[in-house]
């Protein structure tokens, strides 16, 4: 009793017995998973439901009109700068830039700005919002890749290829000179025609040798009536006298 009331170890004091609810009349799971019958399989399959195809092709539907975000200001920035870039300068080329050295671009930099020609870093996603609503948005399929452009206020486009010739990491796609938009077998053709004072000598000495050939064509016929006139006479006045006529002096074809 004493082991009961007082004694005994501490865990022994105030001990109850744990209960537990006991579920009678429980069995045990024996459902396990099994393969469906393979004529069951292909029912399945045929009964399948297939939903029916739209009468128009999602690729011939108008895409969704997606949200237009507003331009910050460094955006509005730099398309103003595009702006001025294409209005400032008579010859804008357009180059395919691959990656090279940093000393290879400083030394490009330096030869093209001998010649006056600048050259212009561009994103595809601030030029082509700016050509699209201008004059030169048939330039748009040239802005595909990482491009530069090459501007300058005067017509260099020999300077401009032989400084290309030594660069072959940009490649020339096409230009736009004078409003006049070509292509790179353009822009060589070009190169090649002779300057503007040259050209201009050489137009005003065409139109200077048609008049001098028609003046010489209009007075070829009266130069040579004289001539015969005066061999008349003189011959007249030989027969008058009996003396043997002259000799009549030559006469030029273009006389006056």
């Amino acid at each position: 009793m004493a082991a009961l009331s007082g004694g005994g170890a501490p865990w022994r004091r105030g001990w109850l017995p744990a209960l537990q609810f006991v579920r009678r009349g429980s069995k045990a799971v024996t459902r396990h998973w099994k393969a469906m019958h393979f004529q069951r399989q292909k029912l399945m399959a045929v009964t399948e439901y297939l939903a029916p195809r739209p009468a128009i092709p999602p690729c011939c539907l108008t895409p969704k009109k997606e949200k237009v975000e507003e331009d910050n200001g460094y955006t509005r920035l730099l398309r103003r700068q595009v702006e001025e870039v294409f209005r400032d300068n008579r010859m804008i080329a357009i180059c395919q830039y691959n990656s090279m050295p940093g000393e290879d671009v400083v030394l490009m930099r330096h030869y093209l700005r001998k010649h006056n020609i600048e050259v212009k870093f561009v994103l595809n996603e601030i030029v082509r919002p700016v050509l699209s609503q201008s004059k030169y948005k048939n330039l748009l399929p040239l802005f595909v890749a990482r491009n530069i452009l090459l501007v300058s206020p005067e017509l260099k486009a020999k300077e401009m290829l032989r400084v290309l010739k030594g660069v072959p990491q940009v490649n020339l796609l096409g230009a736009c000179i004078d409003d006049t938009i070509l292509s790179r077998r353009g822009v060589e053709n070009f190169a090649k025609l002779p300057s503007l004072e040259v050209s201009q000598g050489q137009t005003v000495g065409a139109l200077a040798l048609l008049p001098s050939q028609t003046s010489s064509l209009l007075q070829r016929g009266p130069a040579h009536l004289t001539a015969l006139l005066d061999e008349h006479i003189r011959r007249l006045q030989a027969g008058e006298t009996g003396s043997p006529p002259e000799p009549a002096p030559a006469h030029s074809s273009g006389g006056h």
